[in-house]
């Protein structure tokens, strides 16, 4: 793994923000999830809006109409472009995440672990799964390494989950 001083600073989100971040309370785990990918993200990624200036970059990421929204600015909040995507490609791995959190949560309450495993397996499969996805509808708008991609899909699970409830 890369440290951050070896990161090019034109290439990386330097700042990130979830739209709609009080509209609901999140459960222990996701909130969990949640701040471990945006601490994860600010450590280390790669971001290339195709056709911006360079960076470091502000991603306000949100959901509008049942589309993701990427809302890229520069650290003193200019506006540089946005990025929309149909959220509909993702809505089943999105359920399926929410439900694996679940899932994962109630095993440790049992101390169920050969069933906690089987769970972050699961997890990780598909995590996999919507990083490639996030990846494939990001070509041509915005270059993302595969761990970038991993780490903003658990925040548009947790911004499906705030819009949702």
């Amino acid at each position: 793994m890369r440290s951050l001083t070896e990161v090019p600073q034109h290439t990386r989100i330097a700042e990130i923000v979830l739209e709609a971040e009080a509209l609901t309370r999140l459960s222990a785990e996701l909130e969990a999830d949640r701040a471990t990918a945006v601490a994860d993200l600010l450590h280390e990624n790669r971001f290339v809006p195709k056709g911006a200036p360079e960076g470091p970059y502000s991603l306000r990421l949100g959901l509008d109409h049942g589309r993701l929204v990427f809302d890229i600015r520069r650290l003193d909040g200019t506006p540089i472009t946005a990025v929309v995507l149909a959220l509909g490609p993702f809505r089943s791995l999105i359920k399926d995440y929410l439900m694996l959190v679940g899932a994962h949560h109630a095993a440790v309450a049992d101390g169920a672990e050969a069933r906690i495993q089987a769970i972050d397996m699961g997890r990780r499969g598909l995590h996999n799964e919507a990083a490639e996805l996030l990846q494939r509808r990001l070509e041509g708008k915005i270059e993302v390494d595969f761990d970038t991609a991993r780490r903003l899909f658990t925040l548009i699970c947790v911004l499906h989950q705030r819009i949702s409830h």
